[in-house]
């Protein structure tokens, strides 16, 4: 797998060093808060509600054995015991003190990885599809040309001060696992007349105006990525909104402005720094390509777990849910489900870590990869292998067979730690999946995103949700709004709002309502709840949530 540190080491632990000084001023009093908070947000640092919060880059998602070893070890040791995989495949920490988040950075340098831009106006995390270099339905490997955008962009001078965060997202499968149309770009890797390229999306994003990309590029040639991602965020960069902060995305500047009038620039700014390119991006995307180059697979039977789910029920209901296609025979992905019915969705305790770390040295050659939906995959492991896997999963609680299924559920920290938030989210992602569960619905109910946000932000993706749920404060009391028929994956969709919100403890027999019209809705089986909600349309989902008159 690619390794990063033999480029980087140096450079990480001098930005290291540089924040250790930044702290000891603050401590000291030479810096107030208002002076040290634009230079620990350049080091991934929050202010949450109850400490500070420190984020770790995990760049596409792509993280090695000792990597996570190394979480677990800043988990117990700074931490509470656990850290908080997001949404932008990275992990949090919530609990650390200001004066050991400097010693956390050192020891996150010695295993090649560091803080830099998982916050700040500024270059966000790169994702991609977890399933990368795997999946049975991947044409490319999208991740070099992931590792390219995060080389280029860490601490690109030009761009360390955008009118607002920025991300980019890239996917090189028939189907689209990397939510390219709600990024603020979005990369598809394609094939035109025999040449890769990509199909370029712009102006996509989330929050208090979601709304999804458009193509500004049907088709652009790889050799000129680099040149034209830059072309459009300088574009960006200097038409963008600072008046106002909540208009200042890039979403904002297309739809303004218009989709022809913001390309018209991003030719033009195209045509002239494409002159500045000079092959060298080129060179650097060849070594990255040698770097990923494929595990060396093994060829063997697979009767054993043929066997195993004959012979076990819940190992064939965890291979039936938690298996992804491998382009390889006799090889499948593993989703490790952070998602324990009852549980914090996304939080990963010490000792799952390195379990996780464990397996994959021994069955997962080396590689493991965090999605953005909070849950860990092992791409590459052997079926003769799965049994083992299972049986270490369960002995941990980590064998849950919920992958896609209701309670496999995106959800925000919200007002339990973000100064943000401005409802709960985990009590109502823990309510909803300990309900279905306990109701012996959740297999019946099949695949189904639920994404719940505790504030406007959507950092729990709630638009994108087949159900979302908005977490709101009306008049000092919880307030919750459902949308219906979002999508992020195949057909990119912004959820619709239902109606008026519930109060907290109404949410659950709402959600319960729905679903069960679903079942009874369907034209079979086989048919998923975004499936029947396109084929119908609202009217009887809004039935189903609002029997009575609508609360006020």
């Amino acid at each position: 797998m690619f390794d990063v540190r033999p480029v980087e080491t140096d450079y990480v632990r001098h930005r290291a060093a540089q924040f250790r000084a930044q702290v000891d001023r603050r401590l000291d009093g030479s810096l107030t808060e208002d002076e040290f908070r634009p230079l620990r947000l350049m080091n991934g640092v929050y202010l949450q509600l109850h400490a500070y919060m420190l984020r770790v880059a995990i760049p596409y998602g792509t993280i090695s054995p000792d990597q996570m070893r190394m979480l677990a070890h800043l988990a117990e040791t700074y931490d509470k015991g656990y850290g908080h995989w997001t949404t932008r495949q990275n992990i949090q920490f919530n609990w650390p003190r200001l004066v050991d988040i400097p010693d956390m950075l050192d020891k996150l340098a010695s295993v090649g990885m560091h803080a830099i831009q998982t916050s700040g106006n500024t270059i966000r995390n790169v994702t991609t599809d977890a399933f990368a270099g795997a999946a049975a339905d991947e044409w490319m490997d999208p991740r070099p040309y992931a590792e390219l955008l995060r080389s280029w962009s860490t601490d690109h001078a030009e761009f360390q001060f955008l009118p607002r965060k920025f991300k980019i997202a890239i996917s090189g499968a028939q189907r689209d696992r990397a939510l390219v149309a709600a990024h603020d770009i979005g990369l598809r890797l394609i094939q035109k007349d025999g040449r890769t390229g990509f199909e370029v999306w712009v102006g996509g994003g989330l929050g208090r105006t979601p709304m999804l990309g458009k193509v500004i590029r049907d088709f652009l040639p790889e050799a000129d990525l680099l040149a034209y991602i830059e072309a459009i965020i300088a574009t960006y960069n200097l038409s963008g909104r600072r008046d106002n902060k909540y208009k200042a995305r890039i979403k904002i500047t297309v739809h303004e402005r218009g989709l022809e009038v913001f390309k018209a620039e991003v030719e033009e700014e195209f045509a002239n720094r494409r002159r500045d390119f000079h092959g060298a991006d080129r060179e650097a995307l060849a070594i990255f390509r040698d770097r990923f180059a494929a595990p060396a697979f093994r060829n063997a039977a697979t009767d054993g777990f043929e066997a195993e789910r004959v012979k076990n029920g819940a190992f064939r209901s965890w291979t039936d849910t938690n298996l992804h296609p491998h382009k390889i025979e006799g090889y499948a992905s593993v989703i490790v489900t952070f998602k324990t019915h009852g549980e914090t969705p996304g939080d990963a305790s010490a000792d799952q870590m390195r379990l996780l770390a464990d397996l994959a040295d021994r069955y997962g050659h080396a590689d493991l990869r965090v999605s953005h939906d909070q849950n860990v995959v092992l791409p590459h492991v052997h079926k003769s292998d799965l049994p083992a896997v299972y049986a270490a999963l369960q002995k941990a609680g980590l064998a849950v067979a919920n992958a896609g299924l209701t309670s496999d559920i995106i959800a925000c920290p919200g007002m339990d730690y973000c100064t943000l938030a401005t409802a709960r989210s985990i009590p109502i992602a823990q309510d909803i999946a300990t309900h279905f569960k306990e109701a012996g619905l959740e297999d019946e109910i099949g695949k189904l995103n639920i994404r719940i946000s505790g504030c406007i932000n959507a950092c729990g993706h709630h638009h994108l949700g087949h159900i979302g749920i908005l977490g709101l404060d009306r008049a000092g009391v919880e307030n919750y709004q459902i949308t219906l028929g979002g999508d992020g994956y195949d057909i990119p969709a912004i959820g619709e709002r239902a109606g008026a919100g519930f109060p907290a403890e109404e949410v659950v027999p709402a959600i319960d309502r729905l679903l069960r019209a679903y079942l009874d809705l369907r034209a079979d089986a086989s048919e998923r709840f975004i499936d029947a909600y396109r084929r119908l349309g609202p009217a009887p989902f809004k039935a189903a949530l609002y029997p009575e008159p609508a609360h006020a």
